[in-house]
């Protein structure tokens, strides 16, 4: 591991200017993720921009609008504000399948939002192409973990447990960098690894996250997340789906779903949401909807099994809120 320089940032403004410096610059808050690549020597920097020093990006507060989350609140805090368990069950639920209590005593909810892949490719001493190499080696070597959605170049999937839930709420991020502060929906944060950016979200070099705004459901809406594992617990996913409906007269509303790790970034599913809207909340309905979660998978050698995966979650998440 290279020497590195480590620098308290005082202010978002501040922490900007040091991430846009001429030199390696990478920002950190918890560090759960970013130190173990550090120490694979898969992020290299020249100096580390301490988040954790800016006042007042901790905060958690409501308004009439709904949730605002600063960047640097911990899961742990998060899970344990009255007001959020009350409010957002599916992101409690998300929570407490994140990891393990030590992480999430520290992890913060924008490093899990921008958590890089698990790949074992990635991880490994393989330059893979994530890496800037030329081969998903997962494409034909071992991908029983990976993306059966909107793989190619790169069949990685996106490891966070927050954000297919975060989607489903319509949560809006506010981030930080050089033309000043730019709000838009979290949904649009990501995006899938291509030969023109092999980043996987659409932050520009020195912006950050700064803060989360998370609407006020609407009183007839329900909502849950649930999430497959090779062990019950402290484990990513295989596949993870997240719910938030809608119902009204035994009758669909509105219906927003979004799978975890089947695809390069979380995975929304337009047609189910389209096809359950306006629909009653039948037997029949529900099934009909789980026949649609799978459409457009393209399974690799050995995660075929990630198709009946995803239909059995959804229809448990959906025994689950109805």
């Amino acid at each position: 591991m290279k020497n590195f320089e480590h620098v308290d940032a005082t202010s978002v403004a501040s922490a900007i200017s040091l991430l846009r410096s001429n030199v390696n610059c990478v920002p950190i808050a918890g560090g759960t993720d970013l130190l173990t690549q550090v120490k694979l020597g898969l992020v290299k920097p020249d100096r580390l921009v301490n988040l954790k020093t800016i006042p007042n990006l901790e905060h958690i507060s409501f308004d009439k609008t709904g949730l605002n989350i600063g960047a640097l609140a911990t899961l742990d805090t998060i899970a344990n504000n009255k007001e959020v368990r009350e409010h957002y069950p599916a992101l409690i639920k998300a929570i407490e399948v994140t990891a393990s209590p030590q992480i999430r005593n520290s992890g913060t909810i924008g490093g899990n939002l921008t958590q890089s892949s698990r790949c074992w490719y990635y991880r490994g001493q393989f330059n893979c192409w994530l890496k800037q190499g030329e081969v998903c080696y997962a494409q034909e070597g071992e991908n029983s973990h990976h993306a059966i959605f909107g793989g190619g170049p790169c069949y990685m999937v996106h490891p966070s447990d927050l954000a297919p839930v975060l989607i489903a709420l319509e949560t809006e991020v506010i981030t930080g960098g050089r033309g000043g502060e730019r709000r838009t929906l979290l949904a649009e944060l990501f995006q899938l690894p291509s030969q023109d950016s092999r980043q996987l979200t659409v932050l520009e070099p020195g912006e950050i996250i700064i803060r989360l705004h998370v609407p006020m459901p609407l009183p007839a809406s329900r909502g849950t997340y649930l999430k497959a594992m090779e062990r019950k617990v402290w484990a990513f996913g295989l596949a993870s789906v997240a719910l938030q409906v809608v119902v009204e007269n035994s009758e669909f509303i509105d219906a927003r779903v979004v799978l975890g790790a089947v695809a390069p970034k979380p995975w929304r599913l337009f047609e189910v949401e389209s096809f359950l809207r306006n629909q009653k909340t039948s037997p029949a309905v529900i099934a009909r909807a789980a026949e649609l979660v799978s459409e457009g998978a393209e399974p690799l050698g050995h995660n075929r099994y990630k198709i009946a995966l995803v239909k059995g979650i959804f229809l448990e998440a959906f025994s689950n809120i109805l």
